[in-house]
This record gives structure tokens, sequence and C-alpha cells, in this order.
């Protein structure tokens, strides 16, 4: 007797840690009623009941009206707390009046949260809610069970405790707590078993069985009780650890795919970007969320890609400002990087299911997609093959294994829910330390986690930062396996792309040198590039090879050549389906666009978006038509929303006619005998449909390969597919259109004695501000050797200005190759400006003075 008693002290010291004595107004420190109690989780509390009953210490009483106190409850019943050794007096609930506590309750449904919510409304007292939510929300047992779909799989546990209680009601009170317990066990493992065996085989790939929308209306109605939401946020403090463990160690996803419901409940809680949340709850969360398995990621995202705009949008808010904030409340250095934060590791990871959550959710098209074709290979043995070795990444670019499972690619998307650029994090893009990250994304992705595994989180000038990183470990690497061949075989090999061609050939003469490195070893291109011109003096430190690329891009996209067509109201440049030009002349446009990446040069090239579409592995469609040929575009739109009779009306046919290089008409049947088919309202859409695929892919599919071959001879053992979206690629090789001088101003550098604060320099950039559009961009080409900014624009071009001299005659004069503008002192604004428009306009070749 006295054990069971005992016993039973120690059971109402854990009841009071954990629920409290129900008084809003306990003063009793070690009572979870009492204001300013911090929550146990049940195994400390457990540990921490067993220390009050060895020290006799303080234990409140039921809550009455009679007794508002409970230290005096204690003093004047002492008979309420029993006898240490004697047993409880068995007339204990008849002391005081019963007070609903809800312990029955071990999950929760929308009608119960109300039920409760009604009667503590009723009473003006909250704390049995709160209590509630506490113990349901920081289980992860009773939060699985909670909200559910199928009522069904939730027994009847109140009738089944009664059941069992009026059988038992003989036994010793001992027996009588250990077969409660024993039922409340089995009852909840019943309704696992439930839960898994039935949920699995009735739900699909997106389905989970928590009621959502019984989710967020209870959200909606209780969080804004402020007692309520501290409520949530100490329930999911306590909640994450034990799911940790759970995923760490237990697989428990596998043995109940419900186990998902904890993510989606928590995830509907509109208060997680809370300061409070972002503190306490949100790290914790995260890193929880990050090691669910693959399956159970491809999930949730599928799930959430149906939910709309607003809620996406507030979800990858939340992640942002998590990142952010750790972020600005840190700070990073070659010893603690980014990188180790597990913090923003973890919200980056989660942040990938939003992403791609707003792919699925957003204008698919996984279809139309280009051939891959073989990469070009030596036939002759490499060094690696002869020394056993392989490129470590010679099978091109990895794959996200979430991408890979949800079988979608970013590049599938035309028009997301969320535009892209809000996925960029520009505090984390400001202290990551590139070079260090990219080591992990190549050698240790392994064990250390590196951003570009999450590229949508980086901006353009960032990637642009890792992918130059590449380009010249590549460039490194060909230099010494060069070296180490020369030591091998005995021959003296050249351990760079060096091209010595004549200004009036140099269309023949590239075509030959890199045709010849192309069929012989493709490897060669990626070898560090520099060009000479013959009968001048230079040497290529990137300002002659800047000059190179311009010189094949303006000769080779001529309209007088044929090679391409111009149109007048774009602006932009299509591939001629009628040109006589054999595949190499594409073959080397592709190549020079490829070397342009490869060695960080910007050309003036002036494609429509669907070039680079393609480019990435996407054909064209109808939809990109409105951006390369936008006269037929709005032909073939009026086509589809004509609402008379499109057969009688139009009178079209599914054969279309163009007219070739010497304005002689060729028609061409989009179908077998489509002279013969008229077009009508149920075939329009096919008709422009496959208008769209033969003006973009079929009339121009021999160009284009060769192009894309030749892109693909240089960059198909780069990451540039796997971190850059066809925009960004226009971006890299085209630079910015738009020309901040502003900016470069603040960045430009003196030499040679002239400093911000001089004269001329001040009238330099006050004239330079004043000159026109055509004029700004002759100066960037004079300077600059293009005339484009680089990604990021203006304010990342370092460029210098240098004295060279006093007042003179001579033009200023530039090094393209270090961005440097060397200029005379002139001793009057005037004369400034008329030297240096000279200069600019008439300046093309090496040692112009």
């Amino acid at each position: 007797m006295k054990r069971a008693a005992a016993k039973h002290l120690i059971e109402r010291y854990f009841r009071q840690l954990t629920e409290g004595c129900g008084n809003g107004a306990c003063t009793n420190e070690l009572c979870a009623s009492c204001l300013g109690f911090q929550p146990l989780d049940h195994n400390t509390a457990a540990i921490r009941a067993l220390e009050l009953y060895k020290m006799n210490a303080k234990l409140c009483g039921r809550h009455s009206a009679a007794f508002p106190d409970n230290s005096s409850a204690k003093e004047t019943h002492p008979a309420l707390l029993g006898d240490r050794h004697g047993k409880m007096p068995d007339h204990e609930d008849n002391l005081f009046p019963p007070r609903e506590d809800f312990r029955e309750v071990h999950y929760l449904t929308e009608e119960k949260v109300y039920e409760i919510l009604s009667i503590c409304e009723g009473k003006k007292d909250y704390s049995p809610l709160i209590r509630v939510i506490g113990r349901i929300f920081s289980s992860a047992d009773g939060l699985v069970r909670s909200f559910r779909k199928d009522k069904e799989q939730h027994p009847n546990t109140k009738e089944q405790r009664k059941t069992h209680q009026a059988k038992d009601e003989d036994k010793d009170e001992d027996d009588k707590e250990r077969t409660t317990a024993m039922e409340q066990e089995s009852e909840a493992s019943a309704s696992m078993e439930g839960a898994t065996g039935s949920t699995e085989n009735r739900l699909g790939p997106v389905e989970v069985s928590v009621d959502i929308e019984a989710v967020r209306r209870v959200y909606d109605r209780l969080l804004s009780n402020e007692k309520m939401e501290s409520a949530f946020l100490n329930a999911l403090v306590y909640l994450t650890p034990n799911v940790e463990l759970d995923l760490t160690y237990l697989d428990v996803y596998d043995t109940n795919p419900d186990y998902l419901n904890i993510f989606v409940i928590v995830m509907e809680n509109s208060s997680l970007h809370s300061p409070e949340y972002l503190e306490m709850a949100m790290p914790l969360f995260c890193k929880c969320m990050s090691k669910l398995p693959l399956p159970a990621l491809a999930k949730l995202t599928r799930l959430w890609s149906r939910y709309s705009v607003e809620h996406i949008r507030r979800m990858m808010e939340t992640f942002q400002q998590l990142i952010t904030y750790t972020v600005i409340s840190n700070e990073y250095d070659s010893d603690s990087l980014v990188n180790d934060d597990a913090c923003v590791v973890a919200a980056a990871k989660c942040l990938k299911l939003v992403f791609y959550a707003n792919v699925l959710g957003g204008d698919l098209d996984t279809g139309h997609n280009e051939e891959e074709e073989p990469a070009s290979e030596s036939s002759e043995l490499t060094l690696q093959e002869l020394l056993g070795e392989e490129r470590s990444n010679k099978k091109g670019p990895r794959v996200d294994p979430l991408e890979k499972e949800l079988g979608v690619r970013t590049l599938d998307c035309r028009r997301p829910l969320i535009p892209f650029e809000e996925f960029v994090n520009e505090p984390l893009n400001d202290v990551l330390e590139m070079d260090k990250d990219f080591t992990f994304f190549k050698v240790d992705s392994e064990s250390k986690f590196s951003f570009q595994s999450c590229p949508f989180i980086l901006n353009a000038c960032t990637k642009s930062l890792g992918l130059y990183y590449d380009n010249r470990i590549s460039m490194y690497s060909e230099r010494r396996i060069t070296a180490l061949y020369s030591l091998v075989q005995g021959q003296q090999l050249n351990p760079y792309l060096r091209l010595k061609v004549r200004r009036d050939h140099i269309i023949d003469d590239a075509l030959v040198r890199l045709e010849m490195i192309s069929m012989e070893n493709p490897a060669d291109l990626r070898k560090q590039l520099f060009v000479e011109f013959e009968g001048e003096q230079g040497v290529d430190e990137g300002g002659v090879s800047k000059e190179f690329f311009q010189l094949v891009l303006e000769e080779m996209f001529n309209p007088d050549i044929g090679m391409f067509t111009y149109d007048e109201s774009t602006k932009l440049f299509w591939y001629n389906p009628s040109s006589l030009e054999n595949e190499a002349q594409f073959t080397l446009i592709g190549i020079v666009l490829g070397l342009a990446i490869y060695n960080n040069c910007i050309l003036d090239v002036h494609f429509p978006m669907v070039v680079y579409r393609k480019l990435m592995g996407k054909k064209g469609t109808y939809l990109d038509l409105a951006d390369s040929h936008p006269v037929l575009y709005q032909s073939l739109k009026e086509l589809l929303d004509y609402e008379g009779d499109v057969e009688e009306d139009m009178m079209i046919t599914f054969q279309i006619s163009q007219t070739d290089l010497f304005g002689d008409p060729i028609t061409y049947d989009l179908k077998e005998n489509g002279d013969k088919i008229p077009v009508n309202e149920d075939n329009r859409a096919e008709f422009v449909s496959l208008y769209g695929d033969y003006i973009l892919n079929k009339s121009v599919e021999r160009q284009f390969k060769a192009f894309r071959r030749g892109f693909q001879m240089v960059t198909n053992e780069s990451p540039l597919s796997c971190l850059f979206r066809p925009e960004e690629v226009e971006l890299l090789i085209c630079g910015s259109r738009n020309l901040d001088f502003q900016a470069l101003e603040e960045t430009t550098e003196y030499d040679g004695g002239y400093s911000k604060d001089c004269r001329i320099i001040k009238d330099f950039w006050e004239t330079v501000h004043s000159f026109g559009e055509e004029d700004k961009r002759l100066f960037l080409q004079f300077t600059t050797g293009t005339d484009r900014a680089p990604v990021g624009g203006l304010g990342k071009l370092k460029m210098i200005i240098a004295k060279n001299g006093p007042d003179t005659d001579r033009l200023p004069t530039s090094h393209t190759c270090f961005n440097a503008l060397l200029l005379p002192e002139y001793d009057s604004k005037e004369k400034l400006k008329e030297r240096l428009l000279k200069a600019i306009t008439y300046a093309k070749g090496f040692g112009m003075l």
C-alpha cells in the first residue's frame, strides 16, 4: 500500500509539472499553471517528479472556487495530499467539484478544438486549451493523429476506456493504473497501425491524410490569442528534438508515411516568420525537415505545388527571413564560413522544396526537349587514359536528387508562380566566399554543403564567379596535362589555345584552326585562349581576344553573307533556313560563344531568348514566337482567339509557304497532304503548334545542330547547365544592357598622379555623363573592348584612368586588356571632349594613337 501511495504522489507531481493544477493565479513555482513556468518534456518531468517526491515539495490541489489559493488548501486539508506513509483517501474526487482537464484528449480535431475553446470562453480561463495545445503539438504521435480526414481511423477511446474501467473497478489502485496505461498504449499503437496500413494504400503521391483546410481554420481562430501563440511556439521547440531523433535513427517515414503530417501542420502556422519563431523554433524545425528522406521531400513538394500563390509566397518568405535573420546576426570569415552555419544550410534546403513547388505549380513544359548529341572525343588516347585515369566530371554536371525524383527541371517552367528572382537572397550572396563554396561543390560535396547545390538562391554575379573558378581550374588542368604529356611522349605541345589570324581573312583562319582542333582533340578548346593578329604588336591579356570575337561575329552576322536574317522591328538575328553556308560556319559561331563564356568575354550578340533555351536543351514552341517572330505570333494568336467560322473565313490549310534566299516561294506541308487539310476550329491548335515547331526547329535543324555542337565542345563539362537559366546564359554571353555610368564612376581607380578630386577627372566624368547612349557604348568599346556591362553591371567593372603626360594634341589611348584609359592632362574641358570623342569614334585595331 505504501508503494501504491508513493506511486500516486509521484504521478501527481508529474501531472503538476506537465499539466498544472488549473489555477490561473497559481503561485507555486513547481506547477505548470504558474505564470513564468518553463515547460518540460515528459522525460525531464518524470525525473523532476521523483526529485520533488524525495524532498516532499509543495503539491497543489485541484483548483476550486472554495480554495482560490492552493497553498491554503494544503494547510487546511492535509488529507488532500495524502499521507506519505498511508493510502490516499478514496473520496478525493468528492472533496472538490470535478473539473474538465481533457486528459483523455490524445489528438485534436477541428470540432474538439472548438469544443474546448467554447468551454474556456465561458469560464474566461484559456489554460485548459493552452495545456492541450502544448501537449498535443509537442508530441509527434499526437500531431500525426490530429486533424485527420478519415475519422474512422480513430478508435472511440472514451468508450473503450469506460468498458475497461467497468471491468477493473474491483481491482486495487496499482493494478487499475497499470491497466489504464496499457490501454492507452495499445490504443495509440492500434491507431498508428490503422493509419499506416490504410493511408499508404489509399493516398496518392500528392495526397496526405491531414485535413489542411481544417488546420488553417484552427490556426486562424487561435493565433489571435497571444497566449495561444506562445503555446504553439513552446510546443514546437519541444517537438523538434524528438522528431529529429526519429528521422535520424528510426526511419519513421518508411514505417508510417503519415509522419509527414507533422510538417504539413506546422508549416500552416502563419506566425512562423515572427522574430520569436525565427530565433527559437524555426532553426530546429528546418533541421528536422532537412532530414526527411527523399520520397518524403518530393511528396511535400508536390503537395505544396497545389497551394495558392499566397501560401507558397508565405512559406518562401519564412525561410528567406530565417536565412537573412541568421546571416545578419552573425559574422563570417575564412575560418567561420556561412557554409558551416547549420541553420542557414537547413533553411536553404527547405527553401529548395518551396522553389520546386513553385516550379511544379507554374506553367510547365516537360516535353519539347532537344536531342542530346554525344560529346566529341579525340581519336587518340589522352594522358588520363594513358595513366589509367578519367576526367572527374566527364559525365557532365550532376543532377539534383530532388529534381530527378520530381521529374522536372527549372528549365521546364516557362512561368513560375513566383518570379525566380524573389528566391535570390542578397545578404547570403554578400557573405558567401565563392572560392570555398566552389571547392565544396566540386571536391567535398559529401561532407560539406555548397550553395551551388541550391543555385536559385544565388544571383547571376555570384554564380558567374563560380563558373569563372571552374573555367580557370580547367585551364590549369589542361596546361598541367599538356606538360605531363610532353614528358611522356617527348613532344613539345602548346599549353594554350593560340590562334594567329589575319585581320582581312579572320573567318577563314579561325575556321581552319578551330576545325582542326575540334577534330583532333576537342579538349584543347578548354585551354586558355590567346589571339594574335598577324603583323600587329600586342600581348593578349584579354583585350585582343575581345576584339577577335567581335570581328568574327560582325562578319558572320553580316546580312550579305546570308547565314542569319535580321528583324528591324526586334533588332534580333535568326538562322536563315535557306543559308548556303556549310555547317562548319555555324559550328564556328557556337565555338566562339562557348569560348567567350569560357574566357570571360562579353559579346555583342543579338539572339532571341529561344536560342538560349534551345542551347540548354528545350525546343522552341509557339509561345517562343512572341520574342523571335512577333508578327507571326500575333497572327497565330488571333487565329486561336477567332470566334467566327475559321474554315470558311480564314481559308487556310496545313500547307505554309516561305521565301528562299533569292525571294522565290517555298511550300511546306505541316502534315502529310497538308494542302488538302483545312484548318478549322477543332484542329487550329494543332496547326499553330506545328507551325511554331517548323519555324523554330525543323526549318533550321541543320544550322542549329551545328551551332549547338560547337557550343557544347567547349561547355559540355561545365556546370553551366545546372547553375544558370537561359536568361542568365544570355547575360553571361552578352552582358547587361543597362549601363549605369554612375556606378562605374564610383568604382573607377586612378593612377599616375590622378585622383577623383582632380579638375580633369571631374571634367572627364561630366563629359562622359553628357554623352548619348551610342557614344557611351563607343566609350566602353574603346576602353574595355566591349560595349556591354559585365554580369552585375558596370559597378563590377574595375576601370583605371591613368595620367599620360601634360597637355598635348595626342588622343587618349587605352589598354583594353586591363580596362585602362591613358588620359593626357588637357588644359580645357572642350579640348578633352573633342579629343575623347575622336578617339572613341575612330578607334579600331592595336596601336591606334
